[in-house]
């Protein structure tokens, strides 16, 4: 018998960095969500995610002033 504990899958990784992000983007978490996602999500998805996010943040910002002005 090993003493080796059995190790949980990450399951959808790139999707809780979505959610993990998404998070962020409003400044508001619970501390055990926090610590679940650090346990559970690839730092490269969290990097590409929240590069994608900004991104898209920043675009929508020039489509909204654009829109505005145009008017």
């Amino acid at each position: 018998m090993s003493d080796v504990l059995p190790v949980k899958p990450v399951k959808n990784s790139f999707g809780r960095a979505m959610l993990a992000v998404a998070w962020s983007f409003l400044g508001i978490r619970k501390k055990s969500g926090f610590e679940e996602d650090l346990a559970r999500v690839s730092p490269l998805h969290v990097l590409l995610v929240g590069l994608l996010s900004g991104l898209l943040f920043v675009i929508g910002l020039i489509v909204l002033v654009n829109w505005v002005v145009a008017k």
